[in-house]
C-alpha cells in the first residue's frame, strides 16, 4: 500500500462521514436506500439461500442480517465470543495453512486483476 492510497483511503472515508451526516434527518425520516457490491463467494451464498427460499430477494437479507447485527450490538460478550469461535475455527481448520506472504501476494493479485461485470438484482415491478 502506498502513501497515495492511504490518503485515498482517507478521503473516501471522510466522504462517508460527510455524507452520513448530510442524510441523517432524511434516513431518520424515511430510511436509507443504498447499493452494494457482494464479492462472488458471497453473492453465490446469498444467491443459494434465495433460491432455497431463506429470504426473498438481497434486500430482505440485508435488512435481516443488518437487524440481527443491531440487536446483537448491546452484547459485546457475545459478539466477542462469535469472533472467538471464529478464529478458533480458522485455526482448527485441517486444510493446509498459509503464510503471511502468500496471502499477501494472493491478495495483490486479487486486486490488480480483472473482474468480470457484476450480476444486478432487480425488484420486481409488483
Amino acid at each position: 500500500m502506498t502513501q497515495s492510497d492511504d490518503i485515498s483511503d482517507e478521503d473516501t472515508r471522510r466522504h462517508g462521514i460527510e455524507q452520513a451526516k448530510a442524510l441523517r434527518e432524511r434516513a431518520r425520516a424515511g430510511g436509507l436506500r443504498f447499493e452494494a457490491y457482494l464479492p462472488p463467494d458471497l453473492a453465490v451464498w446469498l444467491i443459494d439461500l434465495i433460491e432455497r427460499g431463506v429470504f426473498v430477494d438481497p434486500g430482505e437479507a440485508v435488512f435481516v442480517m443488518l437487524t440481527e447485527q443491531h440487536d446483537l450490538e448491546p452484547h459485546a460478550d457475545l459478539r466477542e465470543e462469535i469472533l472467538r469461535r471464529s478464529c478458533q475455527a480458522a485455526m482448527d481448520d485441517p486444510r493446509s495453512r498459509i503464510s503471511h506472504d502468500e496471502i499477501k501476494a494472493w491478495w495483490q493479485r486479487l486486486v490488480e486483476m480483472p473482474r468480470a461485470e457484476p450480476a444486478v438484482w432487480r425488484k420486481s415491478g409488483r
